[in-house]
């Protein structure tokens, strides 16, 4: 995860990555404060009435009202544009405001959008239940099979949608070959990066129109706030984004704008070090006897270990497994942990675990889930920071205590 990177040699010069994490978007005040000001108000004076009128016709630069704009949002929004390389970008309450709000800013009755099936539970309802009822047609397909993409987008779509690396089963998309796809078909494509992060994966280089964020994940990454980011071209904001956020009001709020701004300044530290982890973690769990199968790309044998070393720099921060045992053992591993975590959070600075199939896509039909293989024994463990060794200490105790462990085993 260096700041260059030899797949993109065209990349113009400027401040290396680090750099653009920490000061990226800054704007003092006339104090001249060290940390980012945070500007808790709702609205904002006018010297004139002539002036208030100026600046709701646009004719005049300045704040109006923080559902429409905030400078610690701004700066925040500046940040994490920078480091994406999008030319805008409009910030949000939580991840999946950003994620509905990319989607039904361009999305009317009677189009079509065309989605993987393998999403996060919330996103597999916006897609599946949500959009259904304005008169959106949606399609779900295999997101890895090309040729299943090829097949629906031949039928015609407005939209494409899917995740970079779905949640919770860690599929790797590959993205330029969709976005091909896409816009031969005409299609806007809506990317939701949040298991890559901007630091793995940036869909904008690589064709995609609009790149999504919940800002409550590894860039806020100390389960402290929500938040979300919609990343996309200007004409893209001003045209079809602005005019439906400002109405419908899904504003990120200044203070968790300003705890999102200081989570960016250690994203590179963090998310380097857990993914080291997750690395180290899958490793050691495909060679435990009571764990049937792991899925982590980093992995030779995932299935798209290859695309994921092509596309990505670096395979991630989460780890998904099945346990010898099904559901009754899965919940006797997450019972016994004495560091990690149960909760259905992921990107933070402390180890957590989650049960899938009965939390974050407890809502998707059995069918679903078992299609996009989502079984009753699978776990999804986000490593923190904590000591490599101590986390597998834990986990070896866990698979104990879940009946599968090493000396059961033997």
């Amino acid at each position: 995860m260096s700041e260059t990177s030899s797949r993109h040699p065209g990349r113009p010069a400027g401040p290396g990555r680090a750099t653009r994490l920490v000061r990226g978007g800054l704007e003092r005040s006339p104090h001249g404060e060290t940390s980012e000001a945070l500007y808790l108000t709702s609205g904002f004076v006018y010297e004139t009435a002539a002036s208030a009128e100026a600046r709701f016709k646009g004719e005049e630069e300045g704040y109006v009202y923080s559902r429409y704009g905030n400078p610690t949002v701004t700066m925040f929004e500046e940040r994490i544009a920078g480091l994406e390389g999008a030319e805008a970008c409009f910030a949000t309450a939580s991840g999946m405001a950003a994620v509905f709000s990319a989607l039904a800013c361009q999305l009317s009755a009677g189009d079509r959008l065309v989605a993987s099936r393998a999403l996060f539970g919330s996103c597999f309802q916006v897609v599946t239940q949500i959009l259904p009822r304005f008169g959106v047609e949606t399609v779900l397909v295999d997101g890895t099979d090309l040729e299943a993409w090829k097949r629906e987008l031949a039928k015609g779509a407005k939209v494409v949608f899917f995740e970079t690396i779905s949640n919770p089963t860690l599929e790797v998309l590959d993205l330029p070959a969709i976005v091909a796809l896409a816009k031969a078909a005409g299609a806007t494509v809506v990317a939701d990066n949040v298991f890559s992060t901007p630091l793995l994966l940036r869909p904008i280089e690589h064709g995609a129109d609009v790149s999504v964020y919940s800002g409550t994940k590894h860039i806020d990454g100390q389960g402290r706030c929500l938040g979300g980011a919609i990343l996309c071209s200007r004409k893209f904001h001003d045209d079809r984004l602005l005019p439906f956020v400002r109405h419908t009001g899904p504003a990120l709020s200044p203070f968790n704008a300003w705890t999102l701004l200081k989570g960016l300044e250690t994203l590179e530290l963090r998310v380097e070090r857990q993914a080291r982890t997750a690395q180290a973690v899958a490793e050691w769990l495909e060679a435990h006897p009571a764990v049937t199968r792991v899925v982590y790309p980093g992995l030779a044998s995932h299935p798209q270990h290859a695309l994921a070393a092509r596309l990505l720099e670096g395979f991630g921060t989460v780890v998904t497994f099945e346990v010898q045992g099904g559901k009754e053992a899965a919940f006797r591993l997450l019972d016994s942990l004495e560091i990690v975590d149960i909760s259905n959070n992921l990107g933070d600075a402390k180890s957590l675990i989650t049960h899938p199939a009965t939390t974050t896509h407890r809502s998707m039909p059995e069918e679903q889930r078992r299609a996009t293989g989502i079984t009753p024994g699978l776990v999804r463990l986000s490593p923190g920071l904590e000591s490599a060794e101590d986390l597998l200490a834990d986990l070896e105790q866990g698979l104990a205590a879940a009946g599968g462990g090493r000396a059961a085993a033997e």
